[in-house]
């Protein structure tokens, strides 16, 4: 006999701020599941038997948050197509012989965003995104394949700046521009002031007043998006100087539809995850 509750989490370092509990608790309320969702806090040390406890038979699987997206593939058994092309997986789903299979649903999630929220067609795009991890991963590779002309990734370590943009060509037939930048770049003004989209994949803004852009480099023409999911600096800044600013709520919620959907072969209605979001 199955054992009863089903559990699903998220697993992270940290993720006390975590507000996925809300949305996916709501959801198995919503299909009347004996099931929860819960915060797993988890150090890099503590991560393979963090997985390893997914097998259990009660188990659903999980999702990944920072700063785990790319440590979790060697511990799985499988990755589909997309986590392979991009390299990094916030899905973990355990298949009902207890092997574990790792998805993506930040990159369809994220341009989902960028297209009926933000409004903006893909084709011919140009964009920086602040960061190289694994969310910022999803985002370089959905506008890639979406048909984005230029991509421009602003990271501390040119190395990891790098490798992701070497890893997004390795998965093209076209290739758009893809350019690198650190914080300090001579010509960080020039790069940034060319684009339409500025995407924030790091984790500032999160804690206090801290922003990953200052001010001056946000122009009005621009469109804003910050993953972070709380108001910021950063989005405020933008709001300011006449650009259009939107947070990571919705990018939030429709991941998370996509990986319930994966667990329990149920999606959830929008309206549902973003609400229970907004009472969190």
């Amino acid at each position: 006999m199955q054992p009863s509750p089903r559990i699903a989490g998220v697993i992270g370092d940290p993720v006390a701020h975590s507000k996925s509990p809300a949305m996916h608790n709501a959801a198995f309320a919503h299909f009347a599941l004996d099931a929860h969702y819960e915060r797993w806090h988890t150090p890099l040390a503590e991560l393979p038997g963090r997985i390893e406890a997914l097998r259990a038979p009660h188990m659903y699987g999980a999702n990944v948050t920072l700063p785990h997206k790319l440590a979790v593939l060697p511990l799985v058994d499988e990755i589909d197509p997309l986590v392979e092309m991009i390299g990094a997986a916030n899905t973990i789903i355990r298949l009902d012989d207890g092997r574990l299979r790792a998805t993506n649903t930040d990159a369809p999630a994220f341009l989902d965003e960028v297209v009926n929220v933000c409004g903006l067609n893909p084709v011919g795009l140009e964009t920086v995104i602040l960061g190289a991890s694994g969310a910022a991963r999803a985002a370089a590779f959905a506008l890639a394949h979406a048909g984005a002309s230029r991509i421009t990734i602003v990271n501390r370590t040119i190395e990891r700046a790098e490798d992701l943009l070497a890893d997004v060509l390795a998965t093209l037939t076209d290739d758009p521009v893809l350019t690198f930048a650190t914080p300090d770049s001579e010509d960080l003004a020039e790069v940034i002031g060319s684009a339409t989209l500025v995407v924030n994949a790091t984790s500032l803004g999160w804690n206090g007043d801290e922003t990953p852009l200052p001010a001056h480099f946000i122009l009005p023409h621009m469109v804003v998006y910050d993953m972070v999911y709380r108001p910021t600096r950063l989005l405020a800044d933008a709001s300011a100087r006449g650009a259009k600013a939107y947070d990571g709520l919705g990018m939030l919620a429709k991941q998370a539809i996509i990986a319930f959907e994966h667990w329990t072969g149920l999606r959830p209605p929008l309206d549902l995850m973003l609400n229970a979001l907004r009472n969190a």
